[in-house]
């Protein structure tokens, strides 16, 4: 029991890393990046290739690839983002996810369809372990992404909280117009903040390829993955996003000691629990009239 609830945290921390770079364009720019998965995959490929063609290391292979990933979000906010904003709150969803598919067809016919991996790089990393009382066993690097998230999380956070740049973006995020009216650069704070996300997207795509093999198609399950831990710990608070990977990882765990084939499925189930509830005691009509009921009881 004790190990499965120590490989559940552990598999909670990975998720809070897919998820941070998702949340935090939700909180800055009002949009759900669809295209969130198949990047993390590209900036994989990237580190793949930097470690197979020119045998660097995937952690200095990183290093080189989030300059790269934060001119990838810069653009990306200035190029299609803004100016799908402009016609809507459904346009710049509808463009990611055509930027999302493809992305998902020029790396197939790029890489085909043979998966890749991260850990071959590794040496003796990718199966060391730390030995705990008790006689269990904790991968390292499983370790070490965890401790990534809450280095990531809590930067961010204290970004936010305690910077000027931090309290432009908040600005942005809560008005851009009344930021601009107060001296703020309201597009240069957004694409900001995009670069930001970018980063900690590939930071997410290399977790994955330490963890597993990965494939061109392999975005859709990360984007799925984040999104759920977003709307379980929700979007508005970053450590939120911390506390809604766990419960992700908790319920997938536990349907699993279960039933095996049920890993995936616990976890969907948490998410439409969680769900549901948000809709039924949220704002609006439903949540009115549920909260009416519960106090007259």
């Amino acid at each position: 029991m004790i190990g499965q609830i120590i490989q559940a945290v552990l598999l909670g921390g990975y998720y809070a890393l897919t998820a941070a770079g998702l949340t935090f364009m939700l909180q800055v720019m009002r949009v759900i990046n669809l295209a969130h998965g198949s990047l993390s995959i590209a900036f994989a490929y990237a580190v793949y290739t930097l470690a197979f063609r020119y045998h660097i290391n995937p952690f200095l292979g990183l290093l080189m690839v989030l300059p790269v990933a934060a001119a990838v979000g810069w653009a990306l906010q200035r190029l299609l983002l803004e100016r799908a904003a402009r016609g809507g709150e459904l346009l710049p969803i509808l463009s990611t996810f055509g930027l999302a598919i493809v992305l998902d067809n020029v790396m197939f016919q790029i890489f085909g369809a043979n998966a890749k991996g991260l850990a071959q790089f590794l040496g003796d990393l990718s199966f060391a372990a730390y030995e705990l009382p008790g006689k269990l066993y904790v991968g390292k690097l499983p370790v070490w992404i965890l401790a990534a998230a809450v280095c990531v999380l809590g930067g961010l956070h204290l970004m936010l909280t305690r910077t000027g740049l931090g309290r432009r973006i908040r600005a942005t995020a809560m008005d851009p117009v009344t930021a601009g009216l107060v001296g703020v650069d309201a597009r240069q704070s957004a694409a900001i903040a995009a670069a930001i996300a970018m980063m900690m997207v590939a930071m997410s795509g290399v977790a994955l390829g330490f963890r597993t093999v990965f494939d061109a198609y392999a975005g859709g399950p990360q984007l799925l993955f984040a999104f759920e831990a977003t709307i379980i710990g929700g979007a508005r608070s970053l450590w939120g996003v911390f506390v809604g990977a766990m419960v992700l990882a908790f319920a997938q765990t536990g349907a699993a000691m279960l039933h095996p084939q049920a890993f995936l499925l616990g976890g969907h189930v948490m998410f439409l629990v969680v769900l549901f509830a948000r809709l039924a005691l949220g704002q609006g009509s439903l949540g009115t009239r549920l909260r009416q009921v519960v106090r007259g009881a």
